[in-house]
């Protein structure tokens, strides 16, 4: 079973900072893509970033200069930096796993809220 397990979310006044983290259980976790997701209320789900098995990363292009995405492999753990954080930003951010066959996992999210 793989399980994603986030942590680093709450409430933050804009301009501040946050660090996001997911602790994930594969075996595998070093082939995984990795991402973050957001859903804002009324909103569908977005991609803020992911991070690909070789390091790519790919960035939304509001969170661009803002956001950054990485990985350590030994700890099987995937990080979110966000950082000049807005108002906008507020959401509940997910995590996300997939495998090379094809699979998807996610985490149960966790809200960030950024005050004006």
């Amino acid at each position: 079973q793989v399980q994603l397990v986030e942590s680093g979310g709450g409430l933050v006044q804009a301009g501040g900072s946050l660090r996001l983290s997911c602790a994930t259980s594969g075996r595998i976790f070093n082939i995984n893509t990795m991402g973050w997701y957001r859903q804002a209320p009324g909103k569908q789900r977005e991609l803020v970033a992911d991070i690909t098995s070789g390091g790519s990363t790919t960035y939304a292009d509001s969170v661009k200069g803002r956001f950054t995405i990485s990985r350590d492999n030994a700890k099987n753990t995937v990080y979110l930096q966000m950082n000049s954080l807005k108002p906008e930003d507020t959401a509940v951010y997910y995590c996300n796993l997939l495998r090379p066959a094809g699979d998807n996992y996610w985490g149960q999210g966790t809200q960030v809220t950024v005050s004006s």
